[in-house]
């Protein structure tokens, strides 16, 4: 397991918490540019000298093989918000702590949880990491239920 190092910010800065946000990364720009994550990853690899963390990798690949059991699990559970109306970061931060939560048996169900959450905290609106945190807690609660 990787070490964790705190940041200046005195955040958990491990390289597990790196690879979430490039694996976030990846899956945005796909979005964006209306191409798969498979397509995005490869086109990151061609134009960077960056080494792609087999973990961002791992995400990338995990969100997008259950991309359709995840967006019905958000858009359940969401309590009055569409999938489409979220924003696009919160939309993409859901699904990997989602896949993380529910489809990874290596990462604790509140690690999920709170790394999603500080993802929120770091890139979206200030309501963002509540409804993050409530909406995954809700999936957290009824795991057992949902992968039966």
């Amino acid at each position: 397991m990787a070490s964790t190092h705190n940041s200046p910010s005195g955040k958990p800065n491990s390289a597990r918490s790196k690879a979430r946000r490039r694996a976030l990364d990846i899956l945005f720009e796909a979005e964006q540019r209306d191409v798969s994550a498979f397509s995005a990853l490869t086109a990151r690899r061609e134009k960077t000298d960056q080494v792609i963390n087999v973990y961002t990798v791992d995400l990338v690949e995990g969100v997008t093989a259950m991309q359709d059991s995840i967006d019905e699990f958000l858009q359940t559970y969401s309590q009055g918000w569409t999938l489409e109306r979220m924003p696009a970061v919160d939309r993409i931060i859901l699904r990997v702590g989602a896949w993380e939560l529910l489809y990874n048996d290596d990462v604790p169900d509140a690690v999920a949880v709170s790394e999603a959450v500080e993802l929120a905290k770091t890139l979206s609106t200030d309501e963002s990491p509540q409804f993050v945190n409530g909406l995954l807690g809700r999936l957290q609660q009824i795991k057992p239920t949902l992968l039966a």
